[in-house]
């Protein structure tokens, strides 16, 4: 007897798969030639898109604070290539300071000797929660087809910068200010999921070989590309997202009216707030945060973040610990 279930996802989900697995995304990014590929998270994306975009000799530049280059285990170390920090300001690097960095190396008599830059990276938004405008974008993409350079953009929480009110960059725009980045599902609610974007043609020969020699390749794949289905349809993850940016405000307003210092002056989920050792120690446990890093003996700078499933109530308890 035949099995109905094994029925249904034949002639339910073959049709699916066919024909909207990337529809979506490509229609948002108005980039119809898009090569789109479904991952797990953003470490594993992060990975995988620079080891096999890059030649065995190459490194990828990134800011100093960036994600790859801090928090993520050194991964992309791990795949055999290295992370080439460059100063930056609020986790964002200039594009002067790019095009330096790649001319002292050519200027270097023995760079044969040295470890090549490839491509660069850099987070949107950054690991501070800050942003590029559309005018420093297109300054380090300009750099970056200058120097032949394929620009990456991390998107793990792409959704929350685009949302941002300070913000002056759409979806579109970003395809066409870079040669790949990718659209982070999981911290706006997706089980798990992120959606790598090529905008130039600029996806590693046989990707999808690469991604599964990397161990990545999930074999209930159609189970990522739902959830994106699911995440562009009606504006959902723009809405989602502007959710968490409300909230943010909330928070942000919360800790001025406190009179908390601020680290630094960041317009999207993620707040950094300077907390006595003694104030964070009454807070921990209570509440969730991020040590970030030591102020002085006496004070830690700490982020909080406000994402999809933040509530009103979640800020209004905090001002009562605060």
């Amino acid at each position: 007897m035949p099995c109905k279930f094994l029925k249904f996802l034949e002639t339910d989900f073959s049709p699916w798969k066919k024909r909207s697995k990337y529809v979506r995304i490509r229609q948002y990014c108005h980039c119809p030639e898009a090569e789109v590929y479904f991952l797990v998270g953003g470490t594993q994306t992060n990975q995988i898109v620079i080891s096999t975009m890059l030649q065995p000799f190459e490194g990828v530049i990134a800011a100093d604070s960036g994600h790859v280059n801090v928090h993520e285990a050194g991964a992309v170390e791990y795949t055999g290539h290295k992370v080439l920090s460059l100063a930056g300001k609020d986790g964002k690097i200039a594009a002067a300071d790019l095009e330096n960095y790649v001319a002292r190396f050519y200027a270097d008599d023995s760079y044969e000797h040295m470890v090549f830059p490839g491509m660069v990276y850099i987070s949107f938004p950054t690991e501070y929660g800050t942003l590029y405008s559309k005018k420093e974008l297109q300054e380090i993409y300009e750099v970056c087809k200058k120097r032949d350079l394929p620009l990456f953009v991390d998107g793990a929480r792409l959704g929350y910068g685009l949302a941002s009110s300070e913000n002056d960059v759409t979806l579109e725009e970003l395809a066409q200010l870079c040669d790949v980045f990718y659209i982070g599902g999981t911290k706006v609610g997706a089980l798990c999921g992120e959606a790598v974007v090529f905008t130039n043609r600029r996806a590693p020969k046989y990707f999808v070989t690469q991604i599964k020699q990397h161990g990545a390749l999930l074999a209930k794949g159609r189970l990522l590309g739902i959830q994106f289905d699911t995440l562009f349809m009606n504006d959902r993850y723009f809405k989602i997202s502007e959710h968490a940016i409300y909230m943010a405000e909330k928070l942000k307003q919360l800790f001025a009216e406190k009179r908390y210092r601020f680290y630094l002056d960041s317009p999207t989920n993620q707040q950094f707030i300077i907390l006595e050792n003694e104030k964070l120690q009454e807070l921990s446990g209570k509440v969730d945060f991020s040590i970030w890093e030591k102020q002085d003996a006496e004070h830690t700078v700490v982020r909080f973040a406000t994402s999809w499933s933040t509530q009103e109530a979640d800020i209004e308890y905090l001002s009562t610990l605060l």
